[in-house]
């Protein structure tokens, strides 16, 4: 017997060994038994055939979204084929003969019949002021007082300078008075009492005084000239009207210093302006011109400052000349205004009462401007449309009337599309029947 505390020998160690191993290879069999039960051999199958149809499902569903956005990029090329060769509708008016008075309008501006800037004649600073903006005034008020003191004293100096002048005269005279009768006394002497020479010198005192005193009444007329001049600038210290009229500006103050004359570099005192009558000026295109050289042509003139107001007058004169600029003939018109009404600078409306010349009038709008000049589009019955040269014989910017290339009774396009050509095909839509040309601009 082997004792309990003695040491295991060999024996028993091996023992111990070889249980190891076999439990170790028990463990591994049976988890290679456990992995071989667990893998299904079809398993490699099915991934196969799963991921098949998926592939099949994803290529159909690709073919199926190209078909559709083939086929409606089908159909909006074949809507906006259609849309392209679908007639387009166009505004269509029937041309008009003018009646037996033709009304031309245009924009014209009022003026004053008369209108002036009132400088200083004389230098000086403003004493009193007695005429404001809107004041109507009369020929000869006075507007306003001027004080002078350079004037006034050149005044007292001139004045004083001819009391000189005249106290030198008195003395001229008595020494030519005294020179003569000396003179006189010895040339009536008997001859040898005095001698030639003595003689000729009282002659020679005698000429010399004469002249002195001429000389001296010379001075005097020339210092009385000077007197008068300073009088008359003196006057000008009241500033008066020149004409009947209203006072439209006033630009100065008491105390201002003014300077007289009227440069660039001068302050007016005030601006005048007599607005009975009224002048009316326009600016008339070349084109109506001619039929406005002549004076007397009937004018209607309408004004819009809250309460429409017409009045009428004639063309009073041309400026017979063509502006090279604007290519405008100046036309002046002549209005009664005692009411005052009209002032200087308003827009007014100049309706010209000219006689026909059996033209075609039409819309601006019909109107077509290409490289071969002005055209319009006419419409057949059918709605083909036709390019059509013509000429303009006059134009108020809203109207036109034509010269030749249309008739009365020709259907014409309004605001034509530049993309519509020759011969196309057009959906007509008319506004002859519900208005005139003159309404149809108006509602334009």
């Amino acid at each position: 017997m082997q004792s309990h505390g003695a040491p295991p020998g060999p024996e028993t160690a091996s023992s111990d060994a070889a249980r190891d191993t076999d439990y170790a290879s028990d463990l591994a069999r049976s988890e290679s038994h456990a992995v071989s039960t667990a893998v299904d051999p079809l398993t490699g199958e099915r991934v196969k055939r799963a991921a098949t149809i998926l592939g099949v499902v994803l290529l159909l569903g690709f073919v199926a979204v190209r078909i559709d956005r083939f086929i409606h990029d089908r159909a909006l090329e074949q809507a906006a084929q259609r849309a392209l060769t679908a007639p387009r509708p166009v505004d269509v008016i029937e041309a008009q003969s003018l009646g037996a008075m033709q009304s031309f309008a245009l924009p014209g501006e009022t003026a004053a019949w008369h209108a002036s800037t009132i400088y200083a004649r004389v230098s000086g600073y403003v004493g009193k002021w007695f005429s404001d903006i809107g004041d109507r005034v009369t020929k000869g008020q006075v507007l306003a007082l001027i004080e002078t003191p350079d004037l006034d004293a050149e005044l007292q100096a001139a004045q004083a300078q001819l009391r000189a002048s005249q106290a030198l005269v008195s003395v001229r005279q008595a020494e030519a008075h005294f020179a003569q009768t000396t003179y006189e006394r010895w040339r009536d002497s008997p001859k040898g009492v005095v001698s030639e020479q003595e003689r000729e010198e009282k002659r020679a005192d005698y000429d010399g005084a004469v002249a002195r005193l001429k000389s001296s009444e010379a001075q005097v007329g020339l210092d009385r000239a000077r007197v008068d001049q300073y009088s008359a600038m003196s006057q000008f210290k009241q500033v008066v009207a020149p004409f009947d009229g209203v006072i439209t500006s006033r630009y100065i103050d008491i105390g201002n210093l003014v300077t007289a004359g009227s440069t660039t570099a001068t302050t007016p005192l005030y601006v005048l302006t007599q607005s009975d009558p009224m002048r009316v000026f326009v600016d008339v295109p070349q084109s109506a011109a001619a039929d406005l050289m002549n004076v007397r042509v009937p004018v209607s003139v309408q004004t819009s400052d809250g309460a429409t107001r017409a009045y009428s007058g004639t063309v009073a004169r041309t400026s017979q000349a063509i502006n090279a600029q604007a290519r405008t003939l100046r036309v002046e018109v002549d209005l009664p205004n005692p009411d005052q009404h009209l002032v200087p600078g308003m827009y007014v409306k100049v309706d010209f009462s000219l006689q026909p010349k059996g033209l075609v009038q039409v819309p601006a709008a019909a109107l077509l401007f290409r490289a071969g000049g002005p055209q319009v589009a006419r419409v057949d019955r059918n709605g083909r449309v036709a390019f059509q040269n013509v000429t303009i014989a006059r134009d108020d910017g809203s109207l036109v009337e034509l010269g030749s290339g249309v008739s009365p009774g020709d259907r014409l396009a309004l605001n034509l599309s530049s993309q519509i050509s020759d011969g196309d095909l057009v959906k007509v839509n008319e506004l002859g029947g519900r208005n005139s040309p003159a309404e149809l601009s108006a509602e334009r």
